[in-house]
This record gives structure tokens, sequence and C-alpha cells, in this order.
């Protein structure tokens, strides 16, 4: 409880960051609609996510997921609003991954770095397939080097519950008239709160 309550607290503290990251980072490029997720929601959900880390603590793969958990709220709220995943936090992402995997979790080393080439590239086959953005296929990497710490089962939950999340989401989205039947999913948000389901799932 003390550990939940502390990442609690955590994401409160982050929700400034976590505003300003949005706000310099969700920009349409001309043409585009924003749909900008209100300021209490952006709270809620750092507060929510910060919660859920601090319940992880101790577990496999924590650190990294404490450095998920910084980048990846703003990634998923910039996503949610402009269907974009900037490079310049999803490059970090990536980089503070394999750094923080190398010290913390060298025995499953080998498996995460499976794990990343094959959600990346699978990724960025798909986006030549199907209307997924290439940010995701540079998010995919992290999550899955990540989901591979505690095993395979893992990344295969991660991406089993990405996709039911996405599914829930895109219902909500028409329900609420947010988006129609012709838009674009933003795939960002599932991709990132199925890896926190599984990783916390898995422990």
């Amino acid at each position: 409880m003390t550990a939940i309550l502390g990442g609690a607290l955590a994401g409160l503290a982050a929700v400034v960051w976590v505003r300003w990251a949005v706000l310099r980072w969700a920009v349409p490029y001309e043409g585009e609609t924003a749909r900008p997720v209100p300021l209490p929601a952006q709270a809620a959900v750092t507060v929510a996510v910060g919660a859920a880390v601090g319940y992880g603590y101790g577990a496999p793969g924590w650190p990294v997921l404490v450095w998920l958990a910084l980048l990846g709220v703003p990634l998923g709220l910039i996503d949610a609003s402009v269907h974009r995943l900037p490079d310049v936090l999803t490059l970090p992402l990536a980089l503070g991954t394999a750094a923080l995997l190398v010290l913390t979790e060298r025995q499953s080393l080998l498996r995460c770095l499976l794990a990343a080439l094959a959600l990346g590239l699978g990724f960025a086959l798909l986006a030549l397939l199907v209307p997924i953005g290439l940010g995701d296929a540079k998010l995919a990497p992290s999550l899955g080097a990540l989901l591979a710490v505690t095993g395979w089962s893992t990344v295969r939950s991660g991406l089993l519950l990405a996709v039911l999340f996405a599914g829930l989401w895109a219902v909500a989205l028409l329900a609420t008239r947010r988006a129609g039947r012709r838009d674009d999913l933003a795939f960002g948000p599932p991709l990132l709160l199925g890896t926190l389901a599984a990783v916390l799932l898995a422990q």
C-alpha cells in the first residue's frame, strides 16, 4: 500500500512535466485536427499510472517500467490528441530502456533484444499494410524489451491486451462521438496500456 501511495504521489508530481510535454508536442500540423485530452483527464491518467508503477515496485524490469511511465504517459496523451508519437520522446525512451536493461537485467538481455527486434520489425511491416503509423514501430521495441524481461508469455499477453484495449477505446470514441467509423485510431495508448497491464499481471 505504501508503494502504491508513493507511486501516486510521484505521478501527481509529474503532472507538470506531462502537461508541459503535451502542450509542447501535441501540436497539429497544418490541415490536421487536434483532439486535446482535458487537463483533469491528463492528471488522472498520470496519477493512476504512478500508482500502478508503485504497485509493481521491486518486480523484474521495474526501473525500465519507471522510465517507460515517465515518457510513456506524455507519449500516449500526445498520440491521443494528434495521432503522432514524436521522435524526441520515442528515441530517448529506446536508448534509456536499452541502458537500464544492460544495467539491471543482464540475464534476460538476449530475450529482450530479440523481442525488441521482433516487435519493431513487425510493426514496421504492419505500417505498410494497415493504417498504423511509423511512430508505433519506433515505440514497439521499447515495449517489447520490457515485456520480455519476464518471458515470451508476457510479450504475447502485452500484444493481446493492446488489441483488446484498442477495441474498447474505439468503442468508447464512437460512443462519445469523438471519432467516426472512418477515422484512424491512435494505437500508442492501447500499446502502452497493454504493456503496463501485462507487466503487472506477470508479477
